[in-house]
């Protein structure tokens, strides 16, 4: 009698992957890296397959899409099926080899030692190794040595960089002669340097600017500002990002009067034709993503400056404040504007300025100085106002004389509304808000200008004029009024127009009866059907289970499409120009993730790096994350970041920071739908609402006409019998 038996399936084990491992000049092996093994173990078994005695000269490094890091304990759990890894020497061995080159190898030696150091230095293990064993001050003392030039200096420059990036030595270390060194290639430009060179050094300048606690200054001294203004000028983009990031860092730390002086350089004809033409409009005719953030920051910056004025009140022994409000009745109402003529001396005499400050719209027409006590826009305003007076004449008599000719209850007070619409103003440009660390809007047209906050004003208070004829507004319509204008002015510069006299042109387009007609387009598209009518609520019960859903595979989707998160430092600072990509598997079980540059999107092969969802233990969010709990007063940074917390003893949290608020909904909303928990953010909120009026819309167009009760009718009572039951015979 045969017995056939089966074999049971072997249990596969989750700590078990297959992977290759090459090595130079050996054929490569096929192995299966058990992660709870000892890493030693593995090399060792390596070693030995290949005939090589000594194992402890030896460490695995990754070999794929540009990664070359060493596989330590901590992230070893990277490699996964079918990775490509690399036996290689040692992280203390190569830092031996290239500080033993460096010492005592001939001129080529030194520059391929070098520029294979700028390689390697990105990598942590590495970079601690060759730091430990006085290799960060052996290239000190060759940049500040006069013997390298060209590529071997770009290498020793670039090596720097990438070993001061890892925070693991802080920058307070150098001194004056090695900051000077840097500088005088940023200075010097009549000596012809490698392009590496100018760009290695600017970023070196702005990292001692930012990150040291006393070099500040001596950089602040020693860089000429108009040599970085050339720098400006270059073609190539990355030293115009350093350039500009540079100087942004000194203005950042500079005190008031010295961001004035800057400011008053930034501002001339000369530089901002260079910002334009050079940059925001540059023959690739794209600004990246990262130089955006750059000219956002420069922007808010420069706008800051008028901080001071928008808070400061009126001081009522200011006499030069009291002579513009004086300028402003005589250039408005005296026809030679001297104001000393006969009929002028007579008001004066009569006490007729008061009529004529009523007529130019103050508040206070007796005192016109306390329509300047609020703030903001505090004395900001008075100079705005005198601004228009002075450099638009014509504009501004036409405006004040027009409403002086209207009845009273139709007149639009100027002062007071040039009070209010430049309080509108500092809000919709955040003047006097810091810069986020995730900002990339700018307005192209404020770098046309040598006064672009006063010409916007100028602009829009003509506008404010024309919108207030067309409502034929009365001042009891006063907010309705600043509402129209105020998307008015929102949604023009939302085009980005390029330069002032389009964004005037996009005003004129947005008419009173333009907005309105765009209102009550948004307003049927989300037309209130939620009323209190407990027919409508119990239908929002019934059907919001099926909209939920459907948000649910919304963000499912956006997460297979993936999104560029730019890369952050454990102590949550932005780590500049560097990108990752991270995206979820079309089954929803696996996020991968990698490096990529701001333009490109890596498809799923192209991300080397996977992280299962089974293996996520929670979602946190803000300052509960591990890479924010260092972080302070940088406020949009923590609002926007998340981490992923797993179980893996080597990788304890994915970290993100999104690069907008709607993305970081998104993926909150995403995650938690994958965790199977509730979704709860205001984008969640917003498509809940659109969808459900939507839905509603179209399940009661058959209703459409008939009024739909507060209470559903109330049921009959029964009836006394039933014979009117029809039975078929």
């Amino acid at each position: 009698m045969n017995t056939k038996v089966s074999k049971m399936p072997a249990i596969k084990d989750s700590n078990i992957v297959k992977i290759a491992v090459e090595m130079d000049n050996q054929v490569a092996q096929l192995i299966e890296f058990n992660q709870k093994q000892p890493l030693a173990t593995i090399i060792t078994e390596l070693c030995n397959a290949w005939g090589l005695s000594d194992s402890e000269q030896f460490a695995l490094q990754f070999s794929e899409n540009n990664n070359e890091n060493y596989i330590t304990e901590k992230n070893r759990n990277e490699i996964k099926n079918g990775s490509i890894l690399r036996l290689a020497l040692s992280p203390s061995t190569t830092a031996q080899d290239i500080l033993q080159k460096l010492n005592s190898g001939t001129n080529d030696e030194k520059t391929n030692a070098l520029d294979r150091l700028s390689k390697i230095s990105t990598d942590v293990t590495f970079a601690l190794e060759f730091i430990n064993k006085q290799g960060l001050a052996l290239v000190i003392s060759m940049i500040e040595g006069e013997k390298y030039k060209a590529n071997t200096l770009a290498y020793a420059l670039k090596s720097f960089v990438e070993l001061m990036d890892h925070g693991i030595v802080s920058w307070d270390i150098l001194e004056a002669p090695f900051i000077n060194k840097v500088v005088s290639y940023v200075n010097n430009l009549a000596v012809s340097h490698d392009a590496k060179i100018i760009q290695a050094s600017l970023s070196i300048l702005e990292n001692i600017v930012l990150n040291s606690s006393g070099k500040y200054t001596q950089v602040e001294k020693e860089v000429t500002f108009p040599n970085l203004v050339k720098h400006l000028e270059s073609q190539n983009p990355a030293i115009q990002l350093n350039a500009i990031a540079l100087v942004n860092a000194l203005f950042l730390k500079a005190d008031l009067a010295k961001r004035k002086a800057v400011a008053a350089t930034l501002s001339s004809k000369h530089v901002r034709g260079i910002i334009l033409n050079h940059i925001i409009q540059s023959a690739s005719g794209q600004v990246g993503a990262e130089m955006a953030h750059q000219l956002y920051v420069l922007q808010t910056l420069m706008l800051g400056l008028l901080e001071q004025r928008m808070n400061m009140k009126m001081d009522p022994q200011d006499q030069d404040a009291h002579e513009k409000i004086k300028e402003l009745r005589r250039i408005a109402f005296d026809s030679d504007g001297t104001g000393v003529g006969a009929d002028v001396i007579a008001r004066r005499q009569q006490g007729g300025f008061s009529k004529e400050y009523k007529k130019l719209g103050f508040k206070y027409d007796i005192n016109p100085a306390q329509d300047f006590m609020e703030t903001p826009p505090g004395m900001l305003a008075l100079d705005c106002m005198v601004y228009f007076a002075r450099n638009h004449t014509e504009s501004y008599t036409k405006v004040v004389l027009e409403n002086s000719c209207r009845a009273d209850e139709h007149e639009c007070p100027f002062g007071r509304t040039s009070v209010e619409l430049c309080k509108l103003l500092c809000e919709v440009l955040r003047i006097g808000e810091s810069p986020s660390e995730q900002g990339q809007i700018y307005h192209p047209m404020f770098f046309t200008h040598d006064h672009p906050v006063e010409e916007f004003f100028c602009i829009c208070i003509v506008m404010l004029n024309k919108t207030w004829k067309e409502m034929r507004a009365t001042t009891e319509d006063f907010i309705k009024v600043f509402s129209v204008v105020r998307e008015q002015i929102t949604r023009a510069l939302a085009t980005q127009p390029t330069g002032l006299d389009k964004f005037r042109a996009k005003l004129q387009q947005l008419t009173y009866s333009e907005i309105t007609n765009l209102w009550q387009q948004e307003r049927t598209q989300r037309e209130e059907w939620e009323t209190h009518a407990r027919p409508i609520v119990e239908l929002k019960e019934q059907i919001t289970p099926e909209i939920v859903e459907l948000i649910h595979q919304q963000r499912l989707g956006f997460l297979v499409e993936g999104t560029r998160f730019t890369k952050y430092s454990s102590r949550g600072q932005r780590i500049k120009d560097k990108f990752w990509y991270v995206r979820l598997s079309l089954n929803h079980k696996v996020f991968h993730y990698g490096d990529c540059d701001e333009k490109s999107v890596p498809t799923l092969e192209e991300l080397p790096n996977k992280l299962a969802v089974v293996d996520i233990k929670a979602l946190v969010t803000g300052k509960e994350c591990p890479h924010m709990k260092d972080v302070k007063g940088r406020k949009t940074t923590h609002q926007l970041a998340f981490s992923l917390t797993l179980d893996s003893v080597e990788t304890t949290s994915l970290d993100f920071v999104a690069p907008e608020e709607q993305v970081f909904d998104y993926w909150t909303d995403g995650i938690n739908a994958l965790l199977g928990n509730k979704i709860m953010s205001k984008e969640a909120e917003k498509d809940l609402e659109t969808l459900l009026s939507m839905e509603i819309k179209l399940r009661l167009l058959d209703a459409e006409g008939v009024d739909i009760p507060q209470d559903p009718p109330p049921i009959p009572a029964d009836p006394p019998n039933y014979d009117f039951c029809y039975e078929l015979k």
